[in-house]
C-alpha cells in the first residue's frame, strides 16, 4: 500500500512560481511511475506531467514552464511550476503506479493523493 500526500499549493500571481511536493510512503517508491494531474472547476481531470525511470513527460499546455522531478532517497516527487497562468488554476493531484504503459492517463494510476489547490490570480 502506498500513501501520497501533496503540499505546496497556494495563491500566486500571474507569472509567479510554486513548487508542489508529493510525499510517498512505502519501500518501493523508486520503482513507481509517478504523475501529476489537475482538475479545474467544471472540467475533467487532466494529465500534467509524469516521470518514469528518469524519463519525463508533459502536457503541451505546461511544457517549458513546469518541471517534474523525483527524489527516491526522500520518497518525494516535485512539480516546479513557473510562469504560471490563470488557466493553471486547479486542484493538483499526485498519483503513483507500478504500470509503465499508461502514465498519461489517470486510469493507469492506482494510488492518489488528496489534492492541493493552486490558484493563479490575474
Amino acid at each position: 500500500q502506498v500513501q501520497l500526500v501533496e503540499s505546496g499549493g497556494g495563491l500566486v500571481q500571474v507569472g509567479g512560481s510554486l513548487r508542489l511536493s508529493c510525499a510517498a510512503s512505502g519501500r518501493t517508491f523508486s520503482s513507481y511511475a509517478m504523475g501529476w494531474f489537475r482538475q479545474a472547476p467544471g472540467k475533467e481531470r487532466e494529465f500534467v506531467a509524469a516521470i518514469k525511470l528518469g524519463a519525463t513527460y508533459y502536457a503541451d499546455s505546461v511544457k517549458g514552464r513546469f518541471t517534474i522531478s523525483k527524489d527516491n532517497a526522500k520518497n518525494t516527487m516535485y512539480l516546479q511550476m513557473d510562469s504560471l497562468k490563470p488557466e493553471d488554476t486547479a486542484i493538483y493531484y499526485c498519483a503513483g503506479t507500478t504500470r509503465y504503459d499508461a502514465i498519461i492517463h489517470d486510469t493507469g494510476y492506482r494510488y492518489w493523493g488528496q489534492g492541493t489547490q493552486v490558484t493563479v490570480s490575474s
